[in-house]
């Protein structure tokens, strides 16, 4: 990649690397989370920064599914409670208000799902199940085409979607069902 198509070029590799990044995620650990849609009432997402924007846009595709869904944080929502599903998106795993958020949802007796580019941080001693997104690379490339946090957060949100799709086919739900609990101000 050494062409002057800078834009074709961060899209070749942004594209590349979240393959590879994406593929590394045990299969087991997508059946344990999708499964544990289906042992809980609520789900509870919550992520600072962009993770929190990946994260929000996962709640809101909870909530086209039929899940009640709330985010940790919003100016809507409801006190975690046993035996809910609790999600935390963040790149370092490190980030203080997120391991602050799993440390108090596990002393509440939460699920704790936990997605984070780096296995070996505070915030995986939380969790019930980690999804590690080992975005690490020293490449140049990184720098000039998927700046700061891009990789982690664009494969998140690819791995976030692929999760709807899981939860689509074993609830049964279509796009159309979907479509029912999806904007409330659109003439049918």
């Amino acid at each position: 990649m050494t062409g002057t198509d800078t834009f074709h070029e961060s899209l070749q590799y942004i594209q590349q690397k979240t393959k590879s990044i994406l593929e590394s995620v045990p299969r087991e650990n997508i059946d344990r989370v999708t499964e544990a849609f289906f042992t809980t009432n609520r789900t509870f997402v919550y992520g600072a920064g962009r993770s929190g924007l990946v994260s929000k846009a996962f709640a809101i595709r909870l909530v086209h599914l039929g899940f009640q869904t709330f985010v940790i944080g919003g100016t809507i929502g409801a006190p975690i409670k046993k035996g809910d599903l609790v999600w935390i998106v963040t790149g370092s795993g490190e980030t203080i208000p997120s391991v602050m958020t799993a440390e108090i949802a596990k002393k509440i007796g939460a699920t704790l799902v936990v997605i984070t580019g780096k296995k070996q941080s505070r915030i995986t001693k939380f969790a019930d199940i980690a999804i590690i997104l080992s975005v690490d690379c020293l490449e140049k490339e990184q720098k000039q085409y998927a700046p700061l946090g891009t990789l982690f957060e664009a494969s998140t949100w690819i791995l976030l979607d692929g999760i709807i799709a899981e939860l689509m086919k074993k609830k049964k739900e279509t796009e159309e069902s979907m479509r029912s609990r999806h904007a409330t101000l659109e003439l049918p």
